[in-house]
């Protein structure tokens, strides 16, 4: 009997309940499985519910890239509005073959050989350096450009008082000086600058009339008060050929500048005649 009762004690410890941890089979659902599921499933309705062109998409941005403008060429005759601007509007008015080529060749070997041609001399920050061409100054007032002062000179040679004469029959406007250029091949140049001196009095009229080889002229609109980069600014160019004349109208001189670059091909000799009126006293205008 005491052994029936010791065998049922041992078996009685062996017999006690054991925890057993079933693992769960592939693919059934944890409790926060079913949780994220019940959430996907309500995003899936919510889409469903939202038309298509009210539902947000995540798009980035395109680069911006900006463009260089394109520069204006001008090479027909006809008169061209470049820009208006709260100063005025700009004109330009481009007469190719103003002078016979026959004629012009015979005027430009006169002018070449008789006009005194000297080069000057500038002073820019203490330096002083030759400008880049040949130039001869006519009209009883003299001219200051650059810190540079042209003296009177009222002895006009006979042809070229003929040519200011033509151009003022054509521009219906009368010049009384004549500011002269003279490029003697592609390195000669003129840089960036406007006609604006005080003596030339507001929207002046400046007609140019070129004589030898074909040369570019550049305009490029003047920077506001605020940039210091010319690099998007508007562009006009003009290819200036024998015997022809541009006249700059408006406010052309108060809005844009100018040059005629140098060149990296071979280039003959070219005359420029930039006739012009010039005021005793500005302020009185």
């Amino acid at each position: 009997m005491e052994d029936k009762r010791q065998r049922a004690r041992v078996q009685g410890a062996w017999a006690g309940p054991v925890n057993i941890r079933r693992a769960s089979p592939a693919g059934a659902s944890s409790p926060s499985n079913q949780v994220l599921s019940s959430t996907a499933q309500a995003q899936v309705r919510k889409e469903k519910l939202i038309p298509p062109e009210r539902q947000f998409v995540f798009k980035a941005p395109d680069e911006v890239v900006r463009k260089f403008p394109e520069p204006i060429i001008i090479e027909k005759q006809g008169q061209y509005e470049i820009s208006a601007l709260p100063s005025g509007v700009s004109r330009l008015h481009l007469i190719p073959g103003f002078i016979d080529s026959k004629e012009a060749d015979w005027m430009f070997e006169q002018l070449l050989q008789e006009v005194p041609w000297r080069q000057r001399t500038h002073i820019r920050q203490d330096l002083t350096y030759e400008e880049p061409r040949l130039t001869a100054w006519y009209g009883e007032l003299p001219y200051t450009y650059s810190r540079l002062t042209l003296q009177p000179n009222p002895n006009w040679h006979p042809l070229l008082t003929m040519l200011k004469d033509r151009t003022e029959e054509i521009t219906k406007h009368t010049f009384n000086s004549l500011l002269c250029n003279l490029y003697r091949n592609e390195k000669d140049s003129v840089d960036w600058h406007s006609d604006d001196e005080p003596a030339l009095g507001r929207s002046p009229v400046i007609a140019s009339l070129s004589f030898g080889a074909t040369r570019l002229f550049e305009m490029r609109k003047k920077l506001s008060p605020e940039s210091e980069d010319y690099t998007y600014v508007q562009r006009v160019c003009v290819p200036l050929d024998h015997g022809t004349l541009l006249i700059m109208e408006g406010a052309t001189q108060e809005d844009w500048q100018h040059r005629v670059p140098k060149e990296y091909h071979s280039r003959e000799a070219r005359i420029n005649l930039t006739f012009r009126t010039m005021h005793q006293d500005p302020e009185a205008i």
